[in-house]
């Protein structure tokens, strides 16, 4: 049986462009130069969506997560945790795939047509722990120990870090306002070329960020062994082809394990398998893998 080599990329791509959209519909703030700030701001989006960015009707979790987590004294830091907990349990890894816009930034960039991309290197899978320390020093300790006098948490990794911002909020707002343009400075351009990085990265590479740097998606990797939505192999069917691992850009074996804490459930796999051996579950328990 013949397989699209692309798998489901087209339907996904739309699923992440309408959820960009939706998550971005303040419309008006990127002609007035100006941040929603309504009551839905309180609310977090499951993805990488910066609160800056001039359309955001909602929350970035990360940076939610950063301004909370050195008080026990905010209710909203058990929103956060809990919102992790649930979004986590119940997808996983689903939320890089589809409802990140980050993510189909970098998608997008890597369909760009160029002979020399990068599938795997020498130090990538030791690369891969590196979100993990991010999250750790710049989402979870800085923002404990480096606080303001009201005792909130500084956003470490949205301030010197994370090019989502730079992209979403950091170049709008500056484009659109006057008096940010003679403001700016090292920090900004440091920002501004980390941005450069990650795009020409992206070309190259499938999805850098995620890989290595994101610490939303190093969370929603620690769910992905347990959450209700889960891929499992039907080892009648399978007949261990390769096809899946080999077409996997995130570097996936499903077949030696279906819910990688890498796996970001593209669908790719389950597009490509001639024998239809790759299914997903949700809230089902099944003897085969």
């Amino acid at each position: 049986m013949v397989k699209n080599k692309n798998g489901n990329d087209g339907f996904r791509h739309i699923i992440q462009a309408v959820w960009t959209l939706i998550t971005n519909a303040y419309i008006i703030g990127f002609i007035r130069g100006k941040i929603y700030q309504g009551k839905i701001k309180n609310v977090c989006v499951p993805g990488l969506n910066c609160y800056s960015c001039p359309g955001a009707v909602a929350s970035c979790p990360i940076g939610a997560l950063q301004a909370v987590i050195g008080s026990y004294e905010y209710k909203f830091s058990f929103y956060i945790a809990g919102f992790f907990i649930i979004i986590g349990t119940l997808m996983g890894r689903f939320v890089c795939g589809y409802l990140c816009p980050f993510g189909l930034f970098q998608d997008l960039l890597n369909k760009i047509p160029l002979k020399f991309k990068i599938n795997s290197f020498k130090y990538d899978k030791i690369l891969r722990y590196l979100k993990y320390c991010i999250l750790i020093i710049f989402v979870i300790l800085m923002p404990i120990f480096i606080t303001d006098i009201i005792g909130q948490g500084f956003p470490w990794f949205c301030k010197l870090i994370c090019p989502a911002g730079t992209l979403e909020g950091g170049l709008p707002l500056v484009a659109l306002n006057d008096a940010m343009k003679s403001a700016v400075g090292f920090l900004y351009g440091w920002k501004c070329f980390i941005l450069i990085a990650v795009v020409i990265l992206s070309v190259i590479i499938y999805r850098p960020f995620c890989k290595y740097v994101c610490p939303l998606g190093a969370i929603y990797s620690l769910f992905n062994p347990i959450s209700a939505f889960k891929y499992r192999i039907n080892t009648d069917k399978c007949i261990n082809c390769n096809m899946c691992a080999n077409i996997c850009k995130m570097g996936c074996n499903p077949v030696e394990n279906p819910n990688s804490m890498e796996c970001i459930r593209c669908g790719k796999c389950r597009s490509i398998c001639p024998e239809e051996a790759i299914e997903y579950t949700f809230f089902n328990s099944h003897k085969n893998r």
